[in-house]
Protein backbone atom coordinates (compact mmCIF):
# COMPACT_ATOMS: atom_id res chain seq x y z
CA UNK A 1 0.00 0.00 0.00
CA UNK A 2 1.35 3.45 -0.86
CA UNK A 3 2.64 5.56 2.03
CA UNK A 4 0.10 8.38 2.51
CA UNK A 5 2.86 10.65 3.82
CA UNK A 6 4.74 10.66 0.52
CA UNK A 7 2.35 9.47 -2.18
CA UNK A 8 -1.19 10.61 -1.59
CA UNK A 9 -3.55 9.48 -4.32
CA UNK A 10 -4.49 12.50 -6.39
CA UNK A 11 -7.52 11.01 -8.06
CA UNK A 12 -10.23 8.43 -7.69
CA UNK A 13 -11.07 5.98 -10.44
CA UNK A 14 -14.37 4.21 -10.89
CA UNK A 15 -14.30 0.52 -11.81
CA UNK A 16 -15.65 1.55 -15.19
CA UNK A 17 -12.70 3.92 -15.67
CA UNK A 18 -10.23 1.22 -14.59
CA UNK A 19 -11.68 -1.24 -17.08
CA UNK A 20 -11.66 1.35 -19.83
CA UNK A 21 -8.02 2.26 -19.15
CA UNK A 22 -7.07 -1.44 -19.16
CA UNK A 23 -8.86 -1.94 -22.46
CA UNK A 24 -11.22 -4.66 -21.22
CA UNK A 25 -14.94 -4.94 -20.49
CA UNK A 26 -16.10 -4.71 -16.88
CA UNK A 27 -17.60 -8.08 -15.85
CA UNK A 28 -21.38 -8.37 -15.59
CA UNK A 29 -22.67 -7.58 -12.10
CA UNK A 30 -19.77 -5.30 -11.15
CA UNK A 31 -20.75 -1.85 -9.92
CA UNK A 32 -19.25 0.55 -12.50
CA UNK A 33 -19.42 3.47 -10.04
CA UNK A 34 -17.48 1.77 -7.24
CA UNK A 35 -14.36 3.84 -6.54
CA UNK A 36 -10.72 2.85 -6.38
CA UNK A 37 -8.61 5.26 -4.32
CA UNK A 38 -5.27 3.48 -4.14
CA UNK A 39 -3.17 0.46 -5.06
CA UNK A 40 -1.61 -2.23 -2.89
CA UNK A 41 -0.09 -5.73 -2.95
CA UNK A 42 -2.58 -8.61 -2.90
CA UNK A 43 -2.05 -9.40 0.76
CA UNK A 44 -2.48 -5.78 1.91
CA UNK A 45 -5.15 -4.54 -0.46
CA UNK A 46 -8.44 -3.33 0.96
CA UNK A 47 -11.93 -2.80 -0.48
CA UNK A 48 -10.92 0.43 -2.26
CA UNK A 49 -7.58 -0.76 -3.67
CA UNK A 50 -6.35 -1.92 -7.04
CA UNK A 51 -4.07 -4.98 -7.20
CA UNK A 52 -2.57 -7.21 -9.87
CA UNK A 53 -1.38 -10.82 -10.15
CA UNK A 54 0.71 -12.58 -12.82
CA UNK A 55 2.99 -14.93 -10.83
CA UNK A 56 2.06 -18.40 -9.56
CA UNK A 57 4.08 -17.77 -6.41
CA UNK A 58 1.32 -15.46 -5.18
CA UNK A 59 -1.62 -17.79 -5.79
CA UNK A 60 -2.53 -18.06 -2.12
CA UNK A 61 -2.39 -14.30 -1.68
CA UNK A 62 -4.70 -13.89 -4.67
CA UNK A 63 -7.23 -16.33 -3.24
CA UNK A 64 -7.30 -14.36 0.04
CA UNK A 65 -7.13 -10.81 -1.30
CA UNK A 66 -9.68 -8.17 -0.29
CA UNK A 67 -8.87 -5.85 -3.20
CA UNK A 68 -11.73 -4.04 -4.91
CA UNK A 69 -10.40 -5.01 -8.32
CA UNK A 70 -7.56 -7.22 -9.52
CA UNK A 71 -5.81 -7.20 -12.88
CA UNK A 72 -5.05 -10.84 -13.59
CA UNK A 73 -3.76 -13.02 -16.41
CA UNK A 74 -6.13 -15.71 -17.76
CA UNK A 75 -4.39 -18.64 -16.04
CA UNK A 76 -5.10 -17.24 -12.56
CA UNK A 77 -8.56 -15.74 -13.10
CA UNK A 78 -10.38 -18.63 -11.44
CA UNK A 79 -8.62 -17.94 -8.13
CA UNK A 80 -9.93 -14.39 -7.74
CA UNK A 81 -12.35 -14.19 -4.75
CA UNK A 82 -16.00 -13.50 -5.48
CA UNK A 83 -15.91 -10.14 -3.69
CA UNK A 84 -13.06 -8.90 -5.92
CA UNK A 85 -13.73 -7.82 -9.49
CA UNK A 86 -11.37 -9.63 -11.88
CA UNK A 87 -10.16 -7.87 -15.01
CA UNK A 88 -8.59 -10.55 -17.17
CA UNK A 89 -5.91 -9.40 -19.61
CA UNK A 90 -2.69 -10.68 -21.14
CA UNK A 91 -0.30 -8.23 -19.47
CA UNK A 92 -1.70 -7.23 -16.07
CA UNK A 93 1.56 -5.71 -14.84
CA UNK A 94 1.77 -3.20 -17.69
CA UNK A 95 -1.87 -2.19 -17.19
CA UNK A 96 -1.25 -1.89 -13.44
CA UNK A 97 1.73 0.41 -14.08
CA UNK A 98 -0.37 2.70 -16.28
CA UNK A 99 -3.17 2.88 -13.71
CA UNK A 100 -0.75 3.45 -10.84
CA UNK A 101 0.59 6.43 -12.77
CA UNK A 102 -2.91 7.89 -12.91
CA UNK A 103 -3.41 7.41 -9.18
CA UNK A 104 0.04 8.76 -8.25
CA UNK A 105 1.32 11.01 -11.04
CA UNK A 106 3.90 12.58 -8.70
CA UNK A 107 5.69 9.22 -8.51
CA UNK A 108 6.38 9.15 -12.23
CA UNK A 109 9.29 11.59 -12.05
CA UNK A 110 11.04 13.51 -9.28
CA UNK A 111 9.66 16.97 -8.65
CA UNK A 112 10.92 19.97 -6.69
CA UNK A 113 12.41 18.94 -3.35
CA UNK A 114 11.74 22.43 -2.01
CA UNK A 115 8.13 22.67 -3.06
CA UNK A 116 9.04 25.66 -5.16
CA UNK A 117 7.94 27.00 -8.51
CA UNK A 118 10.25 29.05 -10.65
CA UNK A 119 13.75 29.87 -9.46
CA UNK A 120 13.96 29.34 -5.70
CA UNK A 121 15.99 31.53 -3.34
CA UNK A 122 19.54 30.22 -3.18
CA UNK A 123 19.63 28.96 -6.76
CA UNK A 124 22.27 30.41 -9.07
CA UNK A 125 21.18 31.06 -12.64
CA UNK A 126 23.67 32.83 -14.91
CA UNK A 127 22.25 35.90 -16.66
CA UNK A 128 23.11 34.36 -20.04
CA UNK A 129 21.17 31.16 -19.34
CA UNK A 130 17.78 30.76 -21.03
CA UNK A 131 14.89 29.21 -19.12
CA UNK A 132 11.47 28.76 -20.67
CA UNK A 133 8.37 29.48 -18.62
CA UNK A 134 7.47 26.81 -16.09
CA UNK A 135 11.02 25.75 -15.21
CA UNK A 136 11.66 25.00 -11.52
CA UNK A 137 15.13 25.46 -10.03
CA UNK A 138 15.63 24.33 -6.43
CA UNK A 139 17.99 25.99 -3.91
CA UNK A 140 21.70 25.40 -4.47
CA UNK A 141 21.32 24.47 -8.13
CA UNK A 142 23.70 26.13 -10.60
CA UNK A 143 22.75 26.95 -14.20
CA UNK A 144 25.76 28.01 -16.24
CA UNK A 145 26.14 30.63 -18.98
CA UNK A 146 24.46 29.77 -22.26
CA UNK A 147 22.55 26.82 -20.76
CA UNK A 148 19.01 26.29 -22.05
CA UNK A 149 16.23 24.54 -20.11
CA UNK A 150 12.81 23.74 -21.53
CA UNK A 151 9.38 24.36 -20.05
CA UNK A 152 8.19 22.05 -17.28
CA UNK A 153 11.66 20.84 -16.33
CA UNK A 154 12.78 20.61 -12.70
CA UNK A 155 16.39 21.12 -11.59
CA UNK A 156 16.91 19.63 -8.13
CA UNK A 157 18.84 21.08 -5.19
CA UNK A 158 22.59 21.22 -5.69
CA UNK A 159 22.37 20.10 -9.32
CA UNK A 160 24.61 21.56 -12.03
CA UNK A 161 23.61 22.32 -15.60
CA UNK A 162 26.89 23.46 -17.08
CA UNK A 163 27.72 26.11 -19.65
CA UNK A 164 26.04 25.60 -23.00
CA UNK A 165 24.12 22.50 -21.93
CA UNK A 166 20.61 22.01 -23.21
CA UNK A 167 17.87 20.31 -21.24
CA UNK A 168 14.59 19.67 -23.04
CA UNK A 169 11.05 20.04 -21.82
CA UNK A 170 9.48 18.14 -18.89
CA UNK A 171 12.83 16.78 -17.72
CA UNK A 172 13.84 16.10 -14.13
CA UNK A 173 17.45 16.57 -13.01
CA UNK A 174 17.85 15.08 -9.54
CA UNK A 175 19.56 16.49 -6.48
CA UNK A 176 23.33 16.93 -6.84
CA UNK A 177 23.40 15.54 -10.38
CA UNK A 178 25.79 17.24 -12.79
CA UNK A 179 25.53 17.85 -16.53
CA UNK A 180 28.37 19.24 -18.60
CA UNK A 181 28.90 19.14 -22.38
CA UNK A 182 25.45 17.58 -22.70
CA UNK A 183 22.51 17.98 -25.06
CA UNK A 184 19.38 16.40 -23.64
CA UNK A 185 15.97 15.77 -25.20
CA UNK A 186 12.49 15.91 -23.70
CA UNK A 187 11.04 13.94 -20.76
CA UNK A 188 14.42 12.74 -19.56
CA UNK A 189 14.80 11.70 -15.92
CA UNK A 190 18.22 11.97 -14.29
CA UNK A 191 18.24 10.64 -10.74
CA UNK A 192 20.27 12.13 -7.87
CA UNK A 193 24.04 12.02 -8.03
CA UNK A 194 24.34 11.07 -11.70
CA UNK A 195 27.33 12.49 -13.55
CA UNK A 196 26.95 13.20 -17.24
CA UNK A 197 29.47 14.78 -19.59
CA UNK A 198 32.69 14.62 -17.60
CA UNK A 199 36.02 13.56 -19.15
CA UNK A 200 36.31 10.17 -20.69
CA UNK A 201 39.24 8.09 -19.43
CA UNK A 202 41.78 8.66 -22.20
CA UNK A 203 45.56 8.67 -21.95
CA UNK A 204 48.44 8.12 -24.36
CA UNK A 205 50.45 5.59 -22.36
CA UNK A 206 54.20 5.94 -21.95
CA UNK A 207 56.88 6.66 -19.39
CA UNK A 208 54.49 9.38 -18.31
CA UNK A 209 50.84 9.09 -19.35
CA UNK A 210 49.72 11.97 -21.55
CA UNK A 211 46.12 13.07 -21.12
CA UNK A 212 44.07 12.97 -24.34
CA UNK A 213 41.65 15.92 -24.50
CA UNK A 214 38.04 14.72 -24.59
CA UNK A 215 36.33 17.08 -27.03
CA UNK A 216 33.05 15.27 -27.73
CA UNK A 217 29.62 15.62 -26.15
CA UNK A 218 26.92 13.48 -24.55
CA UNK A 219 23.68 13.29 -26.51
CA UNK A 220 20.69 12.02 -24.52
CA UNK A 221 17.55 11.51 -26.61
CA UNK A 222 13.89 11.73 -25.54
CA UNK A 223 12.34 9.61 -22.76
CA UNK A 224 15.61 8.29 -21.35
CA UNK A 225 15.91 7.50 -17.63
CA UNK A 226 19.32 7.54 -15.92
CA UNK A 227 19.71 6.05 -12.46
CA UNK A 228 21.29 7.47 -9.33
CA UNK A 229 25.09 7.74 -9.29
CA UNK A 230 25.40 6.54 -12.87
CA UNK A 231 28.23 8.09 -14.90
CA UNK A 232 28.22 8.83 -18.63
CA UNK A 233 31.49 10.20 -20.01
CA UNK A 234 31.56 12.60 -22.91
CA UNK A 235 33.10 11.50 -26.17
CA UNK A 236 36.76 11.83 -27.02
CA UNK A 237 36.52 12.37 -30.76
CA UNK A 238 32.85 11.60 -31.35
CA UNK A 239 29.72 11.92 -29.22
CA UNK A 240 28.58 9.52 -26.53
CA UNK A 241 24.93 8.80 -27.38
CA UNK A 242 22.03 7.37 -25.36
CA UNK A 243 19.09 6.52 -27.61
CA UNK A 244 15.42 7.28 -27.23
CA UNK A 245 13.53 5.43 -24.51
CA UNK A 246 16.58 3.70 -23.02
CA UNK A 247 16.42 2.96 -19.28
CA UNK A 248 19.63 2.90 -17.23
CA UNK A 249 19.73 1.69 -13.63
CA UNK A 250 21.81 3.06 -10.74
CA UNK A 251 25.60 2.75 -10.58
CA UNK A 252 26.28 2.17 -14.27
CA UNK A 253 29.48 3.34 -16.00
CA UNK A 254 29.25 4.32 -19.68
CA UNK A 255 32.59 5.31 -21.18
CA UNK A 256 33.51 7.78 -23.90
CA UNK A 257 32.26 7.30 -27.48
CA UNK A 258 29.73 4.64 -26.48
CA UNK A 259 26.60 4.61 -28.64
CA UNK A 260 23.49 3.10 -27.06
CA UNK A 261 20.48 2.50 -29.28
CA UNK A 262 16.79 3.03 -28.65
CA UNK A 263 14.84 1.31 -25.86
CA UNK A 264 17.77 -0.54 -24.34
CA UNK A 265 17.72 -1.69 -20.69
CA UNK A 266 20.94 -1.51 -18.67
CA UNK A 267 20.81 -2.90 -15.13
CA UNK A 268 22.82 -1.79 -12.10
CA UNK A 269 26.57 -2.39 -11.94
CA UNK A 270 27.13 -2.58 -15.71
CA UNK A 271 30.36 -1.19 -17.14
CA UNK A 272 30.57 -0.41 -20.86
CA UNK A 273 34.04 0.35 -22.21
CA UNK A 274 34.79 3.02 -24.75
CA UNK A 275 33.61 3.07 -28.37
CA UNK A 276 31.21 0.16 -27.92
CA UNK A 277 27.87 0.17 -29.73
CA UNK A 278 24.63 -1.28 -28.36
CA UNK A 279 22.01 -1.53 -31.06
CA UNK A 280 18.29 -1.03 -30.35
CA UNK A 281 16.49 -3.10 -27.67
CA UNK A 282 19.63 -4.60 -26.11
CA UNK A 283 19.32 -5.78 -22.48
CA UNK A 284 22.36 -6.00 -20.20
CA UNK A 285 21.80 -7.78 -16.87
CA UNK A 286 23.35 -6.60 -13.62
CA UNK A 287 27.16 -6.37 -13.39
CA UNK A 288 27.76 -7.13 -17.06
CA UNK A 289 31.14 -5.93 -18.31
CA UNK A 290 31.63 -5.05 -21.97
CA UNK A 291 35.07 -4.69 -23.59
CA UNK A 292 35.60 -1.65 -25.79
CA UNK A 293 35.10 -1.29 -29.56
CA UNK A 294 32.45 -4.04 -29.77
CA UNK A 295 28.95 -4.18 -31.21
CA UNK A 296 26.08 -5.91 -29.41
CA UNK A 297 23.38 -6.57 -31.99
CA UNK A 298 19.78 -5.45 -31.94
CA UNK A 299 17.56 -7.23 -29.44
CA UNK A 300 20.35 -9.22 -27.79
CA UNK A 301 20.23 -10.10 -24.10
CA UNK A 302 23.30 -10.60 -21.89
CA UNK A 303 22.90 -12.47 -18.59
CA UNK A 304 23.97 -10.82 -15.35
CA UNK A 305 27.65 -10.93 -14.30
CA UNK A 306 28.78 -11.87 -17.81
CA UNK A 307 31.85 -10.48 -19.54
CA UNK A 308 31.47 -9.66 -23.23
CA UNK A 309 34.76 -9.66 -25.16
CA UNK A 310 33.58 -10.08 -28.76
CA UNK A 311 30.78 -8.88 -31.00
CA UNK A 312 27.33 -10.30 -30.28
CA UNK A 313 25.04 -11.07 -33.25
CA UNK A 314 21.54 -9.55 -33.32
CA UNK A 315 18.84 -11.40 -31.40
CA UNK A 316 21.29 -13.43 -29.31
CA UNK A 317 21.09 -14.57 -25.70
CA UNK A 318 24.56 -14.83 -24.19
CA UNK A 319 26.01 -15.42 -20.74
CA UNK A 320 29.14 -16.41 -18.87
CA UNK A 321 32.77 -15.29 -18.69
CA UNK A 322 33.78 -14.92 -21.41
CA UNK A 323 30.21 -14.57 -22.70
CA UNK A 324 28.91 -17.05 -25.26
CA UNK A 325 25.50 -18.32 -26.48
CA UNK A 326 23.49 -19.48 -23.47
CA UNK A 327 23.17 -23.08 -24.67
CA UNK A 328 26.94 -23.44 -24.83
CA UNK A 329 27.24 -21.71 -21.45
CA UNK A 330 24.69 -24.04 -19.85
CA UNK A 331 26.48 -27.08 -21.29
CA UNK A 332 29.73 -25.88 -19.74
CA UNK A 333 28.09 -25.37 -16.36
CA UNK A 334 26.43 -28.80 -16.50
CA UNK A 335 29.70 -30.48 -17.47
CA UNK A 336 31.60 -28.76 -14.68
CA UNK A 337 28.93 -29.74 -12.15
CA UNK A 338 29.14 -33.39 -13.24
CA UNK A 339 32.94 -33.37 -13.07
CA UNK A 340 32.84 -31.85 -9.59
CA UNK A 341 30.28 -34.43 -8.44
CA UNK A 342 32.36 -37.30 -9.87
CA UNK A 343 35.50 -35.91 -8.25
CA UNK A 344 33.67 -35.71 -4.91
CA UNK A 345 32.60 -39.35 -5.15
CA UNK A 346 36.14 -40.45 -6.05
CA UNK A 347 37.53 -38.58 -3.04
CA UNK A 348 34.95 -40.17 -0.76
CA UNK A 349 35.70 -43.66 -2.07
CA UNK A 350 39.44 -43.10 -1.82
Amino acid sequence: MSDPQFFVSQTRLSLAAVADAAGVVLPAGADPDRLVTGAAPLDRAGPHDLAYMDNARYGDALAATRAAICLVSPRFAARVPAATVALVLRDPYRAYAALLGRLHPDALRPGSQFGARGVAPGAHVHPDARLEEGVTVDPGAVIGPGAEIGAGSVIGPGALVGPGCRVGRDCSIGASASLTHTLMGNRVIVHPGARIGQDGFGFAMGASHLKVPQVGRVIVQDDVEIGANTTIDRGASRDTVVGEGTKIDNLVQIAHNVVIGRHCVIVSGVGISGSTTLEDYVVLGGQVGVVGHLTIGRGSQIAGSSNVNRDVPPGSRWGGTPAKPVRAWFRELTTLAKLAERSGRDDAEG
